[in-house]
């Protein structure tokens, strides 16, 4: 009963997070509000959490990496490869070796091993907390698609480094090679079984859907299970359950690219996961808010044994380590840039040369978070002989640390890097999206024709079929019209749409108010106020984005 009144008491948490974050005049990113919840709620009350590391990193991990891999924007994916894979895995490892022969020469009470599981545990970077950030200064969308596909691949990479530290941390041991075999075997088979259960578990519901009809229900709840199978399977054979779970989010968003689920098991499960992704982030602020005071107790006495007796030194170890962070990532971005250009002069090309600001931007963009956070609280309670593992508390303390400061220092300095900011021309949305819409019309054209033709032969009313089928094609064509438009007639059609959507808007929240009135005067029944109420929900939600 304690257990499910600390876990609802989280939850709550988590909803007044998201409202003293909208009532805050600075405009505060979530998670930073989340941890000071969570540490206000420890100065009054003791909840008693104690966070087992297994079932934190199978709790909360799966999930959130499954959703990245399959949200994540191929086509910028696949554009800016040669750049992702260079931060996802070069920056990692040097940030790895950097930062932790760093650490360690900073703090000698920290055993190298445990300083380069706090090094990997701090390379990867949030877009969740960077699009926190976003929200107040518009980062460019290019930028944005790569640190989102640096932020997917890196998580996999900085926890396997991690697991590596832990494991040379328990044994005493380490071997270059034996490690990289491991890592190939634990990288290569975490792939395929990722991809394996989402391709197996993907055929299989739709045969049953295909012949027994499709159950909303339990098609989210598959799409809920798979990142934990996948995990869960590979961890039991030895492979990289982190992985698997990435490459299990990454084959999902192919496999649902058929469209064989129905819409409405569409719309449901993106909301979903949409809540899922918000609590299961919430709360691990919030938790580490809760655990801070421990954290820090903990971390003054571990700061006492390097023979510093004042727990400010804690602070100028957090600032350091950002500090050692920002300077290795702008190095490797500057340098990568260097050898970028170089390649592409041999070439005789001449790219676009980004300034200074953006660099540094990309380098301050590198926003520690919730896998920071899931990764560093899942350090072993125990070394093999049962002592307790050396530094952990020092270790959760800095890492969360450095979780604050990354985010303050992207919200202080972001803005004024990236106001003004000339940046090199970008394909234009609209235009993709205009040729889109265009080439599905015509192709909803000749479907309506054939379907009336087909539906009306034969029949005495076919000219009934006739007008209405004419009624749907008008509409199509007129969006065609408006869409192959140029220069000012586009402008102009564009801004006719801009209004049409305004109106069609009020007209729906009209409907929606009768719909609620009816339902309060028992003129309709709840179950018909429901159905006609989610139709106009589903398309307020159609009008009412761009």
């Amino acid at each position: 009963m304690e257990t499910i009144a600390v876990a609802l008491f989280l939850l709550l948490a988590v909803v007044v997070s998201g409202a003293f974050a909208r009532m805050s005049p600075l405009l505060l990113p979530l998670p930073l509000v989340q941890i000071a919840l969570g540490a206000a709620i420890a100065s009054v009350a003791d909840l008693g959490v104690e966070l087992k590391p297994d079932i934190f990193f199978l709790l909360f991990l799966p999930p959130l990496l499954f959703l990245d891999g399959w949200r994540i924007p191929k086509e910028g994916l696949f554009r800016d490869k040669g750049t992702i894979l260079e931060l996802a895995l070069g920056l990692v490892l040097f940030t790895v070796v950097g930062v932790g022969y760093f650490v360690n020469w900073m703090i000698p009470a920290m055993p190298l091993a445990v300083a380069f599981a706090l090094a990997a545990i701090v390379s990867p970077t949030d877009p969740i907390a960077v699009s926190a950030i976003a929200s107040r200064v518009p980062i460019p969308r290019r930028l944005m698609h790569i640190l989102e596909g640096e932020s997917l691949l890196n998580d996999a990479s900085g926890l396997v480094c991690m697991r590596f530290a832990i494991a040379a941390a328990l044994t005493g041991t380490f071997s270059p090679v034996g490690a990289f075999g491991t890592f190939l075997w634990v990288a290569i088979g975490g792939i395929v079984i990722g991809v394996g259960v989402t391709w197996i578990a993907t055929i299989a519901k739709n045969w049953v859907s295909q012949h027994f009809g499709e159950e909303t229900g339990s098609q989210i709840l598959i799409s809920l299970l798979i990142p934990f199978g996948a995990y869960l399977l590979a961890e039991h054979l030895r492979c990289s359950g982190i992985l698997a779970a990435v490459a299990a989010g990454i084959t999902m968003s192919y496999v649902e690219q058929g469209g064989q689920a129905l819409p409405v098991t569409r719309v449901r499960r993106s909301a979903v996961w949409d809540l899922v992704q918000f609590t299961a982030n919430g709360i691990i602020f919030v938790l580490l808010g809760e655990q801070l005071p421990q954290l820090f107790t903990g971390a003054a006495r571990a700061v006492r044994e390097t023979g510093h007796h004042e727990p400010i030194w804690l602070v100028a170890y957090v600032v350091a380590i950002n500090l050692a962070l920002a300077a290795l990532r702008f190095l490797w971005v500057w340098t990568s840039l260097r050898f970028t250009l170089f390649r592409a002069s041999l070439k005789g090309q001449h790219p676009y040369i980004p300034s200074w600001r953006l660099i540094a931007a990309t380098s301050l963009a590198g926003v520690r978070g919730t896998i920071t956070l899931a990764g560093v609280l899942t350090l072993p309670l125990r070394m093999n002989d049962g002592s307790a593992f050396p530094a952990r508390d020092l270790a959760i303390f800095l890492a969360a640390g450095v979780i604050i400061v990354s985010l303050v220092a992207a919200s202080v300095t972001l803005p004024y890097l990236l106001e003004d900011l000339e940046l090199p021309p970008e394909p234009s949305l609209q235009e993709e999206e205009d040729l889109a819409r265009v080439a599905a019309a015509e192709l909803a054209i000749q479907a309506v024709e054939r379907a009336q033709h087909e539906m009306g032969e034969g029949r005495n009313d076919a000219d009934l079929y006739t007008d209405a089928g004419v009624r749907i094609m008008e509409l199509y064509r007129q969006r065609i019209d408006s869409r192959s438009k140029t220069g000012k007639e586009a402008t102009l059609a564009r801004k006719i749409d801009e209004i049409e959507r305004k109106l069609r808007l009020v007209g729906l929240r009209a409907e929606r108010t009768e719909f609620y009135r009816m339902a309060r005067a028992r003129q309709v029944s709840d179950e018909t106020a429901r159905k006609l109420v989610r139709e106009v929900d589903l398309l307020e939600s159609r009008f009412g984005t761009k």
